[in-house]
């Protein structure tokens, strides 16, 4: 993710305040029984690491940086959960760090989901078909999966 600049920093400040309202009513409902307010972008875990959801996709692809896309035929693998194959890539951007955050697109440019980049774009050109290229770490496939515990 890039910073915003000053521009974008004011013109977000001036949007959150107008919800200040908004968030003034909801802190008379208690911690446990608010769900969210807004948008959830996720949850902190009980160790105090925070763990994106995949309703931050829609704002993770608007802004991100580094993109990947898969073939069709690994777009079905990367929607059960499963990590992606250097087989599935169709193309990435270039210069992409290793262990770096990635949105997942398919062939016709559709968010699938974001993961964790297992290497470099300049070492997975030397890798085998069937290495890992990126974790999987959310996918638009658990909004059935796990839609009893997404919120």
């Amino acid at each position: 993710m890039r910073p915003l600049t000053d521009e974008e920093t004011k013109t977000f400040f001036e949007k959150l305040s107008k919800y200040e309202a908004i968030m003034r009513q909801a802190t008379s409902i208690g911690r446990t029984n608010l769900i969210s307010l807004g948008i959830c972008f996720g949850k902190f875990t009980k160790s105090g690491k925070f763990r994106l959801h995949i309703t931050a996709l829609p704002y993770l692809a608007q802004y991100a940086t580094y993109k990947i896309w898969i073939k069709p035929n690994g777009e079905m693998s990367f929607l059960y959960g499963n990590n992606v194959a250097k087989a599935h890539v169709k193309r990435a951007t270039d210069d992409t760090p290793e262990h770096q955050g990635v949105v997942i697109y398919n062939s016709n440019d559709i968010p699938l989901g974001f993961g964790v980049t297992a290497r470099s774009t300049v070492d997975t050109r030397k890798l085998d078909p069937s290495a890992i290229v990126v974790f999987h770490q959310s996918d638009v496939g658990e909004y059935l999966r796990d839609e009893d515990t997404l919120f």
